[in-house]
Parts: C-alpha cells; structure tokens; sequence
C-alpha cells in the first residue's frame, strides 16, 4: 500500500467516514524553527502518524546529512519532509488549502476547529511565535487562527508539544477509530 494507505496491526487507516486517504491526513508546518531538537520530535510525530513535515526557511540550524547523524535522529530518513525558501514560497503553497495557525494571540481556542483530511497545521518559531503579517494573511486565505489554551503563568507551551497536542485533536476527529478501544480481534472499531 502507498504510505497514506499503509495498514496498522492489520487493520486499514482510513479518514472518517471509511474513505481511503489519498494524501497525509495532515501537513504540519514548522515556521522559521530555531531549536533542533523540537524540530526532531515534530519530524519524529510525522514519522508515527505518517504525517508531511514542512520546514519554512530560515531555521535556526543545519538540517543536513552530517547535522542530522550527529544529532541521532536515525528516523529523520522517514521523514516526509517539504522545505520552503521563505515565508512567501509557503504561503504559495498553500494557497488553496486549509490552513490552521496557531498562536497564542488568537481567539478561539483549537478545540473549536473542524477538521478536513490534508488540513495544514502552522507553528511559528519558539521566540516570538507566528508574526502577525503570516496570521493575517493566513485568515485573510480563508484560513483560521486558533490558541492552545493555558492557565498557568507561562507565555506559551514548548513547539514540540503544541505540535503534539493540536495533532492528536486533530486526529482524534479524522480517524477516531485509531484512537478507539480495539475489539477482540484487535481491529479498533
């Protein structure tokens, strides 16, 4: 099978309604990443939900061969990576397309999101966050701006675990059988 349509435990992955996926049930964007290693666990997310990480020009560091072996991301292999040279390539991009920014500065909180198969998940840089220009240009395509909600006295969650967090929402609702308590057989229903 095509790794969109791979099976899991024998068991067929498919989006909600039964529907194959012809295309990653989601495309995670990294905005201008600054630190390796919350890049690697959101490469490493991508590799476990068979997911495409985008990675938008400028990073805050090497992505090459010799960076990547010496980081030992032995998974970084699988990963299904797109780069983009800058701000304005991704936005060509993805035009057309769903896009979901997340910032702390947004409305509505993440949990209000309907979500589509090949929905594009956007997380600006560690230190500042998605600028305000991309967000509005986001919104401005159709797309949404959401929060991650928080009640404690921090600025903002670490990257990798915003990633993770709006990833498994959102995938809780495209294939809620995968998250389902499996039957006998072992086949989640």
């Amino acid at each position: 099978m095509p790794p969109a349509q791979r099976s899991q435990g024998g068991c067929d992955v498919r989006a909600s309604g039964g529907s194959r996926v012809s295309e990653p049930l989601l495309h995670l964007v990294l905005f201008h990443p600054e630190i390796p290693p919350n890049t690697g666990n959101v490469g490493r997310l991508a590799v476990g939900y068979d997911l495409v990480l985008h990675l938008v020009h400028p990073l805050g560091f090497d992505i090459d061969e010799k960076a990547v072996r010496r980081a030992g991301l032995d998974y970084w292999k699988s990963v299904r990576l797109v780069e983009h040279e800058d701000g304005e390539a991704f936005l060509r991009w993805a035009a057309g397309r769903r896009v979901h920014a997340f910032t702390t500065r947004a409305q509505r909180p993440f949990t209000a999101a309907e979500w589509a198969p090949g929905d594009v998940l956007l997380f600006g840089p560690e230190s500042v966050g998605l600028p305000a220009d991309v967000v509005a240009s986001v919104v401005g395509a159709g797309g949404h701006a959401w929060r991650i909600p928080m009640w404690g006295p921090i600025r903002s969650l670490n990257l990798a675990n915003a990633v993770s967090i709006a990833t498994v929402h959102a995938l809780t609702t495209l294939a809620p059988h995968a998250f389902a308590d499996p039957g006998e057989d072992g086949c989640a229903r």
